[in-house]
């Protein structure tokens, strides 16, 4: 399905040129009608002699509806430039010529209407040599030239041949997965409810479906899809499109918002943009300035940042970082068009190249700049590694879509960059621009382990009594959810940085090495242990000898063993009485408190706390009075 837009001046016969080739008028609205003039943009179709159906959109061509003229021209694949023989070319023909060339519209047809009013074949051919003239330098200058008389049908067979050939030299429009439908036209339909209509680009609308209004995120579902008045199960990538959306009313949605599968797009207030600057403008572009951005269907205002210089001069080519006053949705590879607000004029346009930047950049950035320009125009691995330097931890599903490429470009761009180890995969899986497998570029890679290291390295050095840092504690300060902290951590620990002693996190080579003041107190320590080893001094009197830091650490090492909040053993001890107890069950059957009182001379505190111990550890059970090994 294609979508063909008119553009021209104003009453130089397209709407009457739409009405003869479609059978349909477009100007709906009666303002339109009674005064000959579109205002809003105008909906027809017609078949083309090969039998393709063509959408057509007739756009406004005075000057006080060129916004609106804008709104219609975002989506369509081929233009009929109207000139009307007895004028010429025209000041709208000019800014509407401009506004295609800027939009990148490469294919398309002159049409010199109204020739049924020129008498003098002489000014035929001297307005066809200033159209030429006109032409040269746009992406419509190879176009062919059709004389029409719509009133009297002349020439139309011949427009319609020269509109089928040059939209069998464009592409078919790709299928990315992402479906988005810029509106354009809103409306209720009474017992039906709200309608929108658009051009659908990067994908399919089903039946039933539900779908995201965006920027507003109000969500609906697909009651009915038309296209060409007809009911259709699907509409594809290209086609103009009726949706009949439940749950969604009017007054929530706006000319310029999106219709998409939920989750596949996320609107932005900060844009980077190659721009160009017209050179018949009226003035220099300055850093600061306010203008309105015109993409897809929207209108929004923005600030302009101009990125390396403070002013682009006439004609001049430069990096704009937009600040918009409302959020909007855009996409790497989109076209566009800057209008100054007041007075009215167009002002350039080009293309964006980074619809996401995590931040405003410094203006002055030859690392910026760089990177704009291999967004630009770099190849596609160079494309999606500058989408992933953006977008740091990532899926691949993310930087595919950011970088916008064919699903086979971005295949072999990510094999390219793995392959040569530019880009790391953090988990194990297929390698597909589908794929939720979480990447990042190695530089940010390294940095990242820099940082985990850093925190690590930082914490061993305010607590070196303590194993490590608590989990938690590292996740927290690299501000990473738990599936990424996770998954880093898995890389980490394989690649020897870091080692982890259950619930903490310790560099490899970490050792906990205590000085001779501290080895000095420990010793005192371990003489009071030896001195009663079944009944050996409470946690408190410990804490009291060697200071709190220092006794966790000794539990940390496990040279003691605390088996309740009171009571704790030096290691050795303590397994001399796991062992024990345990030979003791090889010949009786049970074990009481006093038992083990008396067989390890100690007292009933020490006893209960660790027989307690033991069940807690699955070693005995508890049963009535006395305790068995459990089995």
């Amino acid at each position: 399905m294609r979508v063909i837009g008119t553009a021209g001046h104003v009453d130089h016969g397209k709407s009457t040129l739409v009405a003869a080739l479609t059978g349909t008028h477009p100007d709906r609205l009666k303002e339109e009608q009674a005064r000959e003039m579109t205002i809003e943009l105008g909906f027809a179709w017609f078949t083309l002699p090969n039998g393709e159906e063509v959408g057509i959109v007739d756009v406004p061509g005075h000057r006080d509806f060129i916004e609106n003229m804008l709104a219609g021209v975002g989506g369509i694949d081929a233009a009929i430039l109207v000139i009307a023989a007895d004028e010429g070319v025209m000041p709208q023909t000019r800014e509407h010529l401009a506004i295609l060339d800027l939009l990148q519209v490469e294919s398309g047809v002159v049409v010199l209407t109204k020739i049924d009013l020129v008498d003098d074949p002489d000014w035929l051919e001297m307005v066809e040599m200033d159209v030429r003239h006109v032409l040269q330098g746009t992406t419509l200058e190879k176009a062919p030239i059709i004389r029409v008389s719509a009133k009297k049908r002349v020439g139309l067979p011949d427009l319609l041949q020269a509109l089928e050939i040059c939209l069998a030299e464009r592409p078919a429009r790709p299928d990315l997965g992402r479906p988005r439908l810029p509106i354009d036209r809103i409306f209720t339909i009474a017992g039906f409810g709200t309608v929108v209509t658009g051009t659908l680009t990067d994908g399919k609308l089903k039946l039933g479906e539900e779908v995201e209004i965006l920027p507003e995120g109000v969500r609906g579902r697909i009651r009915s899809l038309q296209s060409h008045k007809r009911k259709e199960e699907s509409a594809i990538q290209g086609s103009r499109t009726a949706v009949n959306i439940v749950g969604i009313e009017v007054d929530q949605i706006k000319r310029g918002d999106l219709v998409v599968h939920p989750g596949t797009y996320q609107p932005t207030r900060l844009i980077d943009v190659q721009f160009d600057l017209l050179k018949d403008a009226s003035g220099a572009l300055r850093h600061n300035a306010d203008v309105k951005l015109f993409l897809g269907a929207a209108e929004i205002l923005a600030r302009v940042r101009l990125l390396g210089c403070d002013e682009l001069a006439l004609g001049q080519s430069g990096w704009l970082q937009l600040e918009l006053r409302q959020p909007a949705v855009a996409v790497r590879g989109d076209r566009y068009v800057l209008r100054r607000p007041s007075p009215g004029e167009t002002l350039g346009g080009g293309v964006i190249v980074d619809p996401h930047p995590k931040e405003r950049h410094k203006r002055f950035s030859d690392q910026v700049i760089y990177q704009l320009e291999t967004l630009r125009r770099g190849s596609p691995s160079e494309v999606l590694l500058q989408a992933a330097m953006a977008s740091g931890f990532s899926s691949l599903r993310e930087i595919s879509g950011r970088a916008r490429l064919q699903p086979e470009q971005a295949q072999a761009g990510l094999q390219e960059l793995i392959g040569s180890g530019e880009l790391l995969i953090l988990e194990k899986g297929p390698i597909s621009p589908e794929s939720d497998l979480l990447a990042i570029p190695a530089l940010q890679w390294k940095n990242e382990t820099q940082k985990s290291l850093k925190e690590v390295d930082h914490y061993h050095q305010s607590y070196p009594l303590r194993k490590g840092i608590p989990r938690e504690e590292l996740k927290s300060r690299l501000k990473m959810t738990t599936h990424l902290f996770n998954l880093a951590m898995r890389n980490w620990v394989n690649e020897g940085f870091l080692a982890e002693n259950g619930s903490f996190v310790l560099r490899s080579n970490f050792r906990v090495i205590f000085s001779s003041q501290q080895q000095s107190i420990i010793t005192g320590l371990w003489k009071r242990f030896e001195q009663s080893p079944n009944s050996p001094p409470s946690v408190k009197e410990c804490q009291a000898d060697v200071g709190e830091e220092l006794y966790d650490s000794l539990l940390d090492q496990g040279e003691l063993v605390q088996v309740s909040s009171e009571v704790v053993y030096r290691r050795n001890n303590y397994d001399f009485l796991v062992k024990s107890v345990q030979e003791y069950f090889g010949q009786q059957e049970t074990l009481t408190v006093a038992q083990f009182r008396d067989q390890y001379n100690t007292s009933r505190k020490y006893a209960l706390a660790f027989l307690e111990h033991l069940d807690a550890i699955g070693i005995t059970v508890w049963d009535g009075d006395f305790r068995r090994l459990r089995k």
